[in-house]
């Protein structure tokens, strides 16, 4: 541009400039800097322009965006500019003042670095422009020469102080709606945390097991919540061990509720309960797409236990691929969702259980050793039922009043045989078998007074422990004794007056559905059924 040129060519550039800065989106303010940096290299007859930011995280000014004429190189993005340009970035962030000059030795002896630096790059003369808002140095923009030397005219200077003006506004246009933005993110992050945290809880809340309260005063239960009063004030992993039915969960519930994350949610993964190929979404989350059926991203339950605690059940059926992703969270609070890179913190106080023994599976390597000693920071044995007959009796009164409420059928007396008879009873299912048991026997009990009768000598004899189902497949088996017994009886009449359905107080239809569930045939004439269970 000649010295004689009219004024407003350039402010009409600038103005512009400003304009299509200003009715842009922020997300096209990058892609729109070079051509910028063009439109004003050309229009000055300058072969480089360079732009620079401050990084609002560390502080240092880079350069990130360049141009220049194909016969000249642009200056590097990505330079920190204190480290090439120190005494330029002096005049910049302390006097917040353009640097200007027409030759190399026009610039000052204690600026022998930077002389170097625009040497080494081919600068003939340069002008750069801090991009200032109030107090604070937000950036800068600078235009140069390479071919020749140029003079740079005070009535130009005082008109391209004008495009820091721009680009300050510019920048902090974009700052601002950058802050909205995470701000609204993180408001629509915690709404989505919340729901999910809500719907958890709906869902745990209508699933709960049938008890709240531990319940027992024998020694072997006084020793487990002792050592529940000593580790919930910590953070310390927890490892429950015991058989099936002891009350690993209640035990879970009972650490939560006196450690300081009690305002916070527990959180609970049954490990068992999930197809190794949902349980890793389940655990950490996945993003929409990342699998067929991911139609929506969907929060894990470390992410649900933020702040509270994860209680993972028989973790001992974790998959193995699984286990070194468990292991990672728990010794640095990282994880990934599914289909994400993303890193995520987890703040969670981690509490497993498990009816395997751990330490055999990670002798044998179904099981990572380097885990399983992570999780044994402070095991909890729970002793089963039989090592505590003692609380039997108060665990028959708890579970007939929750029951009562449940079924509205009121027990009032339970006969001291029938009392002893549960007693003496090993319950290789623990807790959970003395539940269903009684719970059978409510319902078939005619009256306020406990009967038994309906088991025959099944709770006589001890047996191996269960698996996982045993104790329901118990009382369908009780419930199949007890429709045949009845259809024997009534000669194998379904309707009518007195006959088996009306006996059972079911509708014929309805027995006739549970017959056939259950395999019940009428036996050919002259055949008779064999056993009973």
């Amino acid at each position: 541009m000649s010295s004689d040129e009219p004024t407003e060519s350039l402010e009409s550039l600038l103005a512009s400039i400003a304009t299509s800065l200003l009715g842009q989106p922020v997300e096209s303010f990058d892609a729109s800097i070079d051509d910028i940096l063009y439109r004003l290299a050309q229009f000055l007859d300058v072969e480089r322009s360079t732009f620079g930011v401050v990084d609002p995280i560390d502080g240092i000014l880079r350069t990130t965006h360049a141009v220049a004429v194909p016969s000249v190189a642009p200056f590097p993005i990505g330079m920190p500019i204190a480290e090439v340009l120190p005494w330029l970035l002096k005049q910049l962030s302390e006097k917040r003042v353009p640097v200007i000059f027409s030759s190399l030795s026009d610039l000052p002896p204690e600026a022998s670095v930077d002389v170097q630096t625009l040497r080494a790059s081919g600068a003939k003369s340069f002008a750069v422009f801090p991009i200032v808002a109030g107090e604070q140095l937000l950036g800068a923009v600078s235009f140069g020469t390479s071919l020749r030397e140029r003079q740079w005219p005070p009535s130009m200077v005082d008109r391209l102080r004008l495009i820091g003006e721009i680009f300050a506004g510019a920048l902090l246009r974009r700052e601002h709606e950058r802050r909205l933005r995470d701000t609204l993110a993180e408001v629509e992050a915690l709404r989505e945390r919340l729901q999910s945290e809500n719907d958890y809880l709906r869902a745990a809340t209508l699933g709960a097991e049938g008890f709240e309260d531990v319940i027992g005063e024998s020694p072997a239960l006084q020793n487990v919540l002792f050592q529940v009063e000593q580790v919930a004030p910590a953070d310390s992993t927890v490892l429950l061990l015991g058989e099936t039915g002891t009350g690993k969960e209640l035990i879970a519930k009972a650490i939560h509720a006196r450690s300081r994350r009690c305002d916070r949610p527990l959180v609970t993964v049954n490990c068992a309960a999930l197809p190794p190929t949902l349980i890793e979404s389940e655990l950490f989350g996945h993003e929409k797409g990342a699998f067929t059926g991911a139609v929506a991203r969907k929060l894990g339950r470390f992410e649900l236990a933020h702040g509270g605690t994860l209680f993972l059940d028989e973790i001992g059926e974790l998959p193995f691929e699984l286990q070194a992703k468990l292991l990672r969270v728990l010794q640095e609070g990282e994880f990934e969702r599914v289909g994400s890179t993303v890193t995520h913190k987890a703040d969670v106080r981690l509490i497993a259980a498990s009816n395997r023994n751990l330490a055999d599976a990670a002798r044998v390597g179904t099981f990572r050793s380097d885990l399983y000693y992570r999780l044994r920071v402070f095991p909890i044995e729970l002793p089963p039922l039989r090592a505590r007959k003692d609380d039997i009796p108060l665990l028959v009164w708890h579970f007939l009043e929750r029951l009562a409420r449940t079924i509205g059928k009121q027990i009032e007396r339970v006969p001291a045989a029938t009392m002893d008879r549960l007693i003496a009873y090993d319950w290789p299912g623990n807790i959970r078998e003395l539940r269903n048991v009684l719970e059978r026997a409510l319902v078939l009990s005619p009256g306020p007074v406990l009967r038994l009768e309906e088991f025959g000598d099944s709770l006589h004899a001890a047996g191996p422990a269960p698996t996982a189902g045993d104790g329901a497949r118990a009382l369908k088996d009780v419930e199949r004794e007890h429709i045949l017994r009845t259809l024997e009886a009534c000669d194998w009449r379904v309707k009518g007056q007195g006959n088996a359905a009306a006996q059972l107080k079911l509708h014929p239809n309805t027995l006739q559905s549970r017959m056939k569930k259950l395999g019940i045939r009428r036996p050919a004439p002259g055949r008779r059924r064999a056993g009973s269970a």
